[in-house]
């Protein structure tokens, strides 16, 4: 089912709570606004959150003869979105497989949802370097995968995780279209000053040392924060902020080719 997409894009990262899931949504949307036919898969099977962050809770995914038919956000179906949390009958329910299970779905998820033509497949990841993980990279070898976009904060401890993430890459042969380090900085929403309550520039120093691009640091923007759970981009609602400066300019990198 992927034949017709053009470009799938991996999110990644090895450590959770970093934002991963917020910066593939926002990824998607922003592709979206820029023109283009866009698709974004959630396979964090234990966590999934991209229903949520979207507004798409309520919706129900159906069959069809050739497979799953994902969620539209609007008429347009420019945006098209598949995770397993359609499939739940309530955000409190918990998803407790062994790998084997958790695989099937994952190739199922990559196999038989109708995603039709598109430009872009943003596959949102869990975090870690487990059977998910080596379950989309097999699968990956039978299509062209861009590569992946890693997500980390600035704090040492994050940064020694998605260094394993980074190796793993390697191991596999993904290739990393470059790293954004997420939480970057508070920014304060009467006076707009970004104020480092983390450390800073983890992000640019673990670019450097694995010789792969910084594309953006993304600070914690309660403005940002509060789309949650709407699914709007930040580039349209909040087009002056930092965060949208930095999805545009990732959006730049990525389509430049």
């Amino acid at each position: 089912m992927l034949e017709q997409v053009k470009h799938v894009i991996l999110v990644l990262s090895g450590k959770g709570g970093v934002g991963k899931s917020t910066v593939s949504t926002q990824l998607a949307l922003t592709l979206k606004e820029s023109g283009f036919k866009v698709g974004l898969l959630d396979i964090d099977l234990c966590g999934p959150s991209v229903a949520y962050l979207m507004n798409l809770e309520d919706k129900d995914v159906h069959q069809s003869s050739e497979g799953w038919v994902p969620i539209y956000t609007d008429s347009t179906k420019s945006l098209a979105v598949m995770s397993i949390g359609f499939l739940l009958k309530s955000r409190n329910d918990a998803i407790i497989w062994r790998g084997p299970k958790k695989t099937a779905m994952i190739r199922q998820f990559l196999s038989d949802v109708c995603w039709e033509e598109l430009d872009y497949l943003i596959i949102d990841t869990p975090p870690g370097t487990s059977d998910e993980h080596i379950t989309v990279m097999e699968c990956m070898r039978e299509v062209k995968c861009d590569g992946a976009i890693i997500v980390t904060t600035p704090q040492e401890v994050a940064l020694e995780d998605v260094r394993k993430e980074v190796t793993f890459c390697k191991k596999t042969g993904i290739s990393i279209i470059g790293i954004v380090e997420n939480m970057s900085g508070f920014v304060c929403p009467n006076c707009a000053e970004c104020t480092n309550i983390f450390s800073s520039g983890g992000g640019k120093a673990l670019a450097e040392l694995v010789k792969v691009p910084l594309l953006g640091t993304l600070p914690i923007d309660p403005r940002v924060g509060a789309l949650g759970g709407t699914g709007k981009a930040c580039v349209k609602e909040l087009s002056d902020c930092t965060s949208s400066i930095v999805f545009k300019d990732i959006v730049k990198h990525l389509t430049k080719s």
